[in-house]
């Protein structure tokens, strides 16, 4: 009885491989390549302080270690110097769609702080302007449909958010297709984003907020309720309150999950305690993205080889996460109907039709 069954888990990984996939949460500083970084470097006279591959790559990448969110985060301190010209953000912005069409992502949305990318003077429009061209550029030469989410800080004045809500509107429709709130969620409560967010309702922008990933559940249900967030990055805490579980399944919130990313940072236990199968048998809304290809040594196929090993996902599964992932993008109305068509069709090449996704 046992061979059947571990040669049809060698057939549903095979077939997740084939899959198209859909990236809706990954930040552009923490995905930038090594090699990358190191010519950057030169290009720009800025010597690096580690010399070898391999420093270079552990200063730029977390190993099972980890301790939490806080030395995880420490890595994006040794890649934003380096990312503080136009050339070098609209590069690596190219360079990430390059790596998601890889690993067959059809559609990603690339998300990045543009006030951490202004010490050498940069505009916030300029900041804007340079990766939503990298994204236009990398869309033309790998056929990966990519728009950009521009990221306000918790630890960010007002003032400096306020800023990024006005000009990430400017750029609604011309390669921005939301705003989200990042940062050290377990010291800046999401209450007093209340206004700013008010603004960018107001301006029309949609909205994603991380939350319950390093505090619990009441801040996804402020997220929603209080800032107006369509999406929610991670919200792995919820089950903390069955209420604000039942709250975004009835406003049919879809979550954000990057699983690699949730168990090196700590945001849950281990895998044992990883609620993403509990999420879809409640019929929560659920994606599967990669938060930080360099940071977490990750790709989206290694995400689902992850959730296969440890959960049991099926490929039946893995493209009903996939659907959910086009059907909560941020993309033009036309433009994404015309997604998920391209979906549907390649869906059904691989014998998968639509009422099973």
């Amino acid at each position: 009885m046992i061979e059947p069954i571990v040669q049809a888990a060698e057939e549903d990984r095979l077939l997740i491989e084939k899959l198209p996939k859909v990236d809706l949460h990954v930040h552009l500083d923490g995905s930038v390549k090594p090699e990358t970084i190191r010519e950057l470097a030169a290009a720009q006279q800025q010597p690096l302080p580690t010399a070898s591959d391999e420093a270079l790559r552990a200063s730029m990448q977390v190993d099972e270690h980890c301790e939490d969110l806080t030395q995880y985060l420490s890595k994006f301190g040794f890649v934003l110097p380096y990312l503080q010209t136009g050339p070098a953000l609209e590069r690596v912005a190219y360079e990430l769609v390059g790596q998601a069409a890889e690993q067959r992502v059809k559609y990603v949305e690339v998300r990045f702080a543009p006030q951490l990318h202004r010490l050498k003077g940069l505009s916030i429009r300029e900041a804007i302007g340079r990766v939503t061209e990298g994204l236009r550029h990398g869309e033309r030469t790998f056929g990966t449909v990519a728009r950009a989410i521009a990221i306000c800080m918790r630890s960010h004045s007002d003032e400096l958010n306020k800023a990024v809500v006005e000009e990430a509107a400017l750029f609604l429709g011309k390669g921005v297709v939301a705003v989200d709130l990042a940062g050290d969620e377990a010291s800046f409560p999401p209450e007093r984003f209340r206004r700013l967010f008010a603004d960018a309702r107001r301006l029309g922008l949609p909205i994603t907020i991380h939350a319950g990933e390093a505090a619990g559940a009441d801040n996804v249900r402020e997220a929603v309720m209080g800032l107006g967030a369509q999406r929610i990055g991670h919200g792995v805490r919820m089950l903390e309150d069955p209420s604000v579980v039942k709250l975004v399944k009835e406003m049919k919130i879809p979550l954000e999950m990057c699983p690699l990313s949730n168990i090196q940072t700590k945001a849950v236990k281990g895998w044992e305690a990883y609620p993403i199968r509990r999420y879809m048998e409640q019929g929560i809304i659920v994606t599967v993205n990669t938060d930080n290809m360099t940071v977490s040594g990750t790709t989206i196929q290694k995400e689902f080889d992850l959730l296969a090993e440890h959960f049991g996902l099926t490929a039946l599964e893995a493209a009903g996460l996939v659907m959910n992932g086009a059907r909560a993008a941020f993309l033009e109305e036309e433009k994404k109907r015309s997604l998920i068509r391209g979906f549907e069709d390649e869906l059904a090449t691989l014998g998968i039709g639509p009422e099973e996704a």
